[in-house]
């Protein structure tokens, strides 16, 4: 049988699809590029963004695929951190990015598709490949398919945010086949991928579960469907229209579609659906009961990371009969949760949770490997979170020692927040932090201690961090103090501040 890629109107089969994979390897070699480099891509979720994942793996190279919602300086970072000997780009994008990429590397243009064009409002004009730029499939096409043997897989170099300085990329050592093998099936277990399915891509490949989800899906043989873009009702005529099995999502989607009205709700089949499974952010336990009981029992939950993988799954009978719960570790997979001393945790009590990496392979962090050595303990590593295990095993987060935020299943760091908030005329001090949010998650709050005789509105604050930030890092809430709370070291004590939100909600912190 033969399966498909969909976007938009176009129906590309998957042997077209690895072709079109091996021709790019091809010209990614003509490029300089062999085992243990990396390239960059600076798209949307696109059938290009596929070939190019496919022609990493073929040549040893890490495709490192740069979230498109950066600011040019964001990017230009990324990609120059990334030490990228090539540079892939949607044609609307690369007006952001030109002056910031690094000098003398290729730059490969793709023409932005209609589908995307029509999801982001982009004019016509934007989507043409700008004259005088190499064109890809023009560029893929003059090559013949490479045919030698492929080295060990690298994967994907994901840029993943912490809670101090830049984005830090993630640089996994090479993978041998057995190992391939046992985490495919480990991926399998968890995502609930098999063959001949129909699965749906809602969240951005630039980001590592949907990168992983979608290589999976192709590798195993399915259909796979790119979404443009997440509408909650036009991804309900995608489920009844195409007959969608299998989907990877986000909290906040499940949100956005309870809301809809019942009768725009009950517009739509969905029995197709086998598999539904969620990450990436805190799930109201709520949201996720009215979830299954109108999906029925297909809904399922994973905790992991880019730096762990997938560390547990929850089903919908584990969500029902333990709220809140993000499952049991898997298979072979170690959790242990420590206090600060480096003391292991009893049962049903709260600490750094660390785990194993499963059959992964090792990693570090690309030119700061001093800050992989941080979030190791015992040979396991540690997301940041705190919560503890129940006495039948089962996992409960309720903190996060580091302050990330993760608002729509995106990471947001505060440090970067404010370093330019320290910028700003008239701001003295500042602390940035995680509010709750009800289709979100959590959302980005800014406390902001102004200098003396400094008059700031919060207006002022959003508008000058829209200049220098991405937007969705712009905070949904700043307040003014006349003196921030302090600890006795004088660093902001930003749990005080963010405290009373959390409080209000009803949630721990």
């Amino acid at each position: 049988m033969t399966y498909h890629v969909y976007s938009g109107a176009r129906k590309v089969p998957l042997e077209e699809v690895a072709l079109n994979g091996a021709k790019a390897a091809a010209g990614l070699v003509s490029l300089g590029l062999g085992d243990g480099d990396s390239f960059a891509t600076v798209t949307r979720n696109d059938i290009a963004m596929l070939e190019t994942m496919i022609a990493g793996n073929l040549i040893g190279a890490y495709a490192v695929p740069v979230n498109w919602h950066a600011t040019g300086e964001e990017a230009g970072y990324m990609l120059t951190d990334s030490n990228a000997k090539a540079i892939i780009v949607h044609a609307d994008l690369l007006p952001g990015i030109a002056d910031h990429m690094p000098p003398g590397v290729p730059v490969i243009v793709v023409a932005t598709p209609p589908e995307i064009a029509g999801a982001y409002g982009i004019l016509p004009e934007l989507c043409e490949v700008p004259e005088g730029a190499v064109e890809w499939e023009a560029w893929r096409d003059s090559f013949a398919p490479r045919t030698e043997e492929p080295p060990l897989q690298r994967g994907s170099m994901i840029y993943t945010s912490g809670t101090t300085g830049n984005p830090k990329g993630v640089r996994r050592e090479p993978t041998s086949a057995d190992r391939q093998a046992r985490v495919g099936e480990l991926a399998m277990r968890a995502f609930g991928i098999g063959s001949g399915g129909c699965c749906a891509m809602t969240g951005p490949m630039y980001h590592s579960a949907p990168n992983a989800y979608a290589r999976l899906a192709m590798t195993l043989g399915n259909d796979l469907h790119l979404l443009p873009r997440f509408e909650p009702e036009e991804l309900l005529q995608a489920i009844a229209t195409h007959k969608l099995s299998h989907m990877h999502v986000v909290p906040t989607m499940f949100v956005r579609m309870l809301r809809l009205p019942d009768e725009v709700k009950e517009k739509y089949d969905m029995s197709s659906l086998v598999h539904v499974i969620h990450g990436a952010a805190p799930c109201p336990p709520e949201a996720k009961k009215r979830m299954i009981e109108w999906w029925g029992p297909v809904i399922f939950e994973y905790y992991g990371s880019t730096e762990a993988g997938i560390v547990s799954v929850a089903d919908s009978a584990d969500a029902l009969a333990k709220p809140g719960t993000v499952g049991r570790p898997l298979d072979g997979t170690l959790v242990r949760v420590y206090d600060d001393d480096g003391n292991v945790m009893p049962t049903g009590e709260s600490g750094e949770i660390y785990m194993t990496m499963n059959d992964l392979s090792d990693f570090t962090y690309h030119n700061k490997h001093d800050k992989r050595v941080e979030i190791e303990r015992d040979g396991m590593v540690t997301n940041g979170d705190v919560g503890y295990q129940d006495p039948d095993g089962y996992l409960f987060l309720n903190d996060r020692k580091r302050d990330m935020i993760i608002s729509g299943g995106v990471n947001i760091y505060p440090a970067e927040i404010e370093a330019a908030l320290h910028d700003m005329p008239g701001v003295h001090d500042c602390a940035v932090f995680g509010i709750p949010h009800d289709e979100f998650g959590e959302s980005v709050a800014a406390a902001i201690e102004p200098q003396s005789g400094a008059s700031l509105s919060a207006e002022a604050v959003k508008a000058y961090l829209r200049a220098h930030i991405s937007a969705y890092k712009v905070p949904r809430e700043v307040t003014f103090h006349d003196a921030m709370p302090r600890e006795d070291t004088g660093k902001i004590f930003k749990r005080k501040l963010r405290q009373p939100y959390w409080e209000r909600a009803g949630r721990q912190i």
